[in-house]
């Protein structure tokens, strides 16, 4: 079989303190003509940096010290891309080879309407008339099923929703028909049902235009799905290639044995999930012990027997659609339609849905950050809704929320160390000397050693930064903790540890979560009971595993069936 694209013997490296630091290490890699591979690891494993590479788009510090590039035109000519003068780079981008970024809002320029920013791909490689122009935007517009072609042609990017930004940016990379089409793990941050849509989009695509496809991810799942040949990079060096089903079925090596077994079980559930270096420290593969359901039924009987530490009834959250010109509300939107639930102590509760569900305004709206229009949430039997300004303050030492980007959480310009202190000093009343030592106790309780207090958030990785939000939220001694889409944007492994971690400190601290996520796996392994969300209301809830065993509302059943991988997957 021919190949769109050939990588031959490449090494990449990035200059450190005067020293070449090497993030690709002699890397060969065939993208077989018409065909999908896949490129899986961590983050830093070298991935990206390679995508680049094809692109001819990495930073002018990178020394690409060795190796070859070679592209093959549908001609049968190869063009070595390594090297290239920038004039035949930009006939080559946007037209030979595209590519898909991963987060389509910082890809797409916010300033310029849809339709202009994918005619102006096909204007710059296409000697085209105006009207002819717009019609081939809208046709590809269809062609990625965007709704209302002609409505998306005249908005901006922040008018769109996430995966229609996606599906704009896939129109735009397909535009001019690409021989190669590269993905840059392009489900990332997207809803479950969305992330099958987009990538069964991708595949209906690949096959239409005969295209070949490099996808860039981390997730397994989304590999047994799409791709038809599997790569594994690990720190930088390619560990495992060949068939995808052949390697998802009988990986052979312990880095590929560790991602998929990082990845919660649909079928079984684990005490704890295993992490990289549980495989790669060992010649045996960890022992990883089963909950059995009796074990469960007895932990929830007992649970399940007090009474609820949050009781939420009847809870209405509306935002403002129109107002007039005394600025008063005109017409609403209902975010959160008249829910009720329970929380218990020592639960984790889960909350599911898609984007727009309600699921951030409800849990917003619990820790006071969002007005809630009517309803009640009962906390130590009194209405916290009527709570005035310092029942409120005490409220929230007790509820803490950890948000999905630990990044923008934290202060940059503040040591970590200093940041944790913060609520001591304010809250508490600590004496500098005594909020230190319980700083230093917290960091090192969530894996971050006492050396790095005085580090600043930028010098941590995300796993890291996570680490130090959970620290962070514990400095209160909080009864609820609200984890806000808290490991979404993580590796698989790195989101293993945070998992696992949560879990710890539930059982040390007598914690209660409101665990809210799109990855429904990650869900059923963390919650109690599950509660499903879908146009404000409260669609279904019940207990984990049997919600997934037997949901009731078609609406659980269709995020269930939406779930990657799915039919290749193994019990733990």
């Amino acid at each position: 079989m021919s190949s769109a694209l050939e990588i031959s013997h490449l090494s990449i490296a990035f200059e450190q303190n005067q020293q070449p630091i090497r993030v690709v290490d002699d890397l060969c890699l065939k993208i077989p003509r018409g065909k999908t591979l896949a490129l899986v690891g961590e983050s830093g494993s070298g991935k990206s940096v390679t995508s680049l590479a094809i692109m001819q788009l990495l930073h002018k510090k990178a020394i690409i010290s060795d190796g070859k590039i070679e592209l093959e035109l549908k001609d049968n000519k190869k063009e070595n891309l390594i090297g290239l003068n920038e004039s035949i780079l930009r006939k080559l981008r946007g037209n030979k080879i595209s590519m898909i970024f991963q987060e389509p809002m910082t890809a797409l320029n916010p300033v310029k309407k849809c339709g202009p920013q994918v005619a102006e791909i096909i204007q710059i490689h296409r000697n085209i008339a105006v009207k002819e122009l717009k019609n081939r935007v809208l046709k590809m517009m269809e062609a990625v099923k965007l709704p209302e072609p002609e409505r998306i042609y005249k908005s901006y990017p922040h008018q769109l929703s996430g995966g229609q930004k996606q599906r704009l940016m896939i129109a735009m990379a397909m535009a001019n028909e690409p021989e190669l089409l590269i993905a840059d793990e392009p489900t990332t941050a997207l809803d479950v049902s969305v992330q099958k849509t987009i990538l069964d989009l991708l595949k209906e695509l690949q096959v239409t235009y005969q295209t070949s496809v490099l996808i860039i991810t981390h997730d397994l799942g989304i590999v047994a799905d799409i791709a038809d040949e599997l790569a594994v990079l690990y720190q930088g060096k390619l560990v495992e290639s060949g068939p995808a089903q052949q390697i998802i079925q009988n990986p052979q090596h312990a880095y590929t044995k560790a991602l998929l077994a990082c990845r919660p079980s649909l079928t079984q559930r684990a005490e704890w999930l295993p992490s990289v270096a549980d495989f790669l420290q060992s010649d045996q593969e960890p022992v990883i012990n089963l909950v059995s359901a009796e074990t469960r039924n007895a932990t929830h009987e007992k649970l399940y027997a007090s009474l609820p530490i949050l009781s939420v009834q009847n809870l209405e959250v509306k935002y403002a659609k129109k107002k007039n010109f005394l600025g008063k509300a005109t017409d609403h939107h209902v975010a959160v339609n008249g829910v009720s639930f329970e929380l218990f102590k020592g639960e984790t509760l889960g909350l599911v849905g898609e984007s727009g569900c309600g699921k951030t305004s409800l849990s917003r709206a619990i820790i006071g950050l969002h007005k809630a229009n009517s309803g009640s949430i009962l906390w130590q039997n009194k209405n916290i809704l009527e709570y005035s300004p310092s029942e409120w303050r005490h409220f929230r030492e007790k509820v803490q929320i950890i948000f999905q980007d630990p990044y923008g959480s934290l202060n940059p310009t503040l040591a970590v160390g200093l940041a944790i202190m913060e609520p001591l000093l304010v809250h508490k009343k600590l004496g500098r000397q005594q909020a230190e030592a319980e700083a230093v106790k917290l960091l090192e309780k969530t894996g971050i050693p006492a050396t790095a207090f005085y580090k600043l958030p930028s010098e941590f990785s995300g796993g890291q930064r996570q680490r130090i939000s959970i620290a962070r939220a514990l400095a209160m001694n909080p009864e609820i903790i609200i984890c806000d889409e808290s490991v979404s944007a993580l590796d698989v492994s790195v989101q293993a540890q945070i998992l696992n971690l949560l879990n710890q400190l539930k059982r040390e601290f007598g914690l209660s979560y409101l665990f809210i996520s799109h990855d429904l796996s990650v869900v059923k392994f963390m919650s109690d009971r599950i509660i499903v969300m879908k146009d404000g209301d409260i669609v279904e809830i019940n207990e984990a595993d049997e919600l997934y065993k037997n949901p009731k509302n078609p609406y659980s059943q269709m995020l269930i069936a939406s779930i990657p991988g799915q039919s290749h997957s193994k019990p733990v």
